[in-house]
């Protein structure tokens, strides 16, 4: 990742809020400071590259960069925009947003951009890359891969049914939930509102019911207020740590309303959950005496593994790319098979491996 890529992730992307999605467009229609690729040059180039994401579909492509100009870069209150963005062609647009860019690169680049950098274009070692170590990661930046995941997870919901994703303790199910969270508008057929609620936060039923309407836009806690209020409403609720509910606090009547609330194709709520073991395991007070049809029935469970080798890789070599430092064949072997692939442990091992190189440099 060169300085140019670096100021449009960190000074465009995040501020004006693109998604995963609209990064990638934008990055590739701006490839550096100075060009600018054509509609029909974006859309050629995916068709040729299977592993693209964005569309190779030139009407696609048309519409999509139409809404990053229209959406993201309009003027809005406290943030400039992109002014005139709707009154030209696409080729005059292209080259005025351009224009618009490098006054803006080239005072980041004298001032913030100087820290990533040697003074000669190579690239600096900088704060160690391999963060956060612990908890999800929230930075749409930072998420890494897990490309096949989200497909699959947008497959399950697209067809109306509810998701839970199971996996080991920092197998990064917290970060792939808050980020179909963020990617929901695009990939969700029918639009929902994403709710993310972490029960690592919630002590017990009344704070969940309190969060949840909260986030619906009543202030009123009740299950029969929140049962008005989705009436008129479509949602995703995302709920992390939902093994929680097991605990004391929680009851088997907030499951059985929760399923009322997600059942069926037009449900006014689909769910997708995170959990470290499978829900038929982690709850044991749903016996066919008292129910024939357990709440845990409407999700389907998907697996989240270890990366494989060359995602992990592919993983340490992205964390560098904005640092001088490049870790030796043999050390990225030994992280990648010290770690199994495990996501947490892969990083953690990164970070000591790469304090390393710092100390030595200090």
């Amino acid at each position: 990742m060169n300085l140019w890529q670096s100021f449009l992730r960190l000074k465009i992307v995040t501020v004006y809020g693109l998604s995963p999605k609209e990064t990638e467009i934008l990055l590739a229609k701006f490839p550096d400071e100075n060009t600018f690729k054509s509609n029909e040059e974006m859309a050629e180039g995916a068709l040729k590259d299977i592993n693209s994401d964005i569309p190779s579909n030139l009407e696609t492509v048309e519409r999509q960069i139409r809404k990053i100009y229209n959406e993201r870069f309009c003027p809005k209150e406290n943030l400039e925009g992109f002014l005139g963005h709707k009154y030209m062609r696409s080729e005059e647009k292209d080259t005025a947003f351009l224009n618009w860019l490098k006054p803006k690169y080239l005072n980041w680049r004298s001032s913030e951009g100087s820290a990533f950098s040697t003074g000669d274009g190579t690239p600096a070692i900088s704060c160690n890359p391999f963060i956060p170590q612990t908890g999800k990661v929230d930075d749409p930046q930072l998420f890494f891969g897990r490309k096949g995941e989200i497909r699959d997870v947008f497959e399950v919901l697209n067809n109306k049914v509810s998701v839970a994703l199971i996996g080991e303790e920092g197998i990064g199910k917290s970060s792939l939930l808050w980020a179909i969270c963020q990617q929901a508008e695009n990939f969700l057929l029918s639009p929902r509102q994403p709710i993310y609620l972490d029960l690592n936060g919630i002590r017990d039923e009344d704070e969940f019911y309190t969060a949840f309407c909260e986030e619906v836009g009543i202030f009123e806690t009740s299950p029969t207020m929140l049962n008005r209020a989705l009436k008129k409403r479509r949602v995703l609720l995302a709920i992390d740590n939902y093994g929680k509910m097991a605990r004391e606090g929680f009851s088997l009547e907030l499951r059985e309303h929760l399923r009322y609330l997600a059942e069926g194709s037009n449900a006014s709520v689909k769910m997708i959950v995170a959990a470290s073991e499978p829900l038929k395991r982690l709850f044991n007070d749903c016996q066919d005496e008292i129910t024939n049809s357990p709440p845990e029935n409407i999700f389907q469970d998907l697996y989240i593994k270890p990366w494989n080798e060359a995602t992990a890789r592919a993983f340490i070599q992205a964390r560098l790319t904005m640092t001088s430092v490049c870790f030796t064949e043999e050390e990225t072997s030994q992280l990648v098979k010290e770690s199994g692939g495990h996501p947490r442990r892969l990083m953690k091992l990164c970070y000591q491996n790469y304090a390393r190189y710092v100390e030595d440099v200090k």
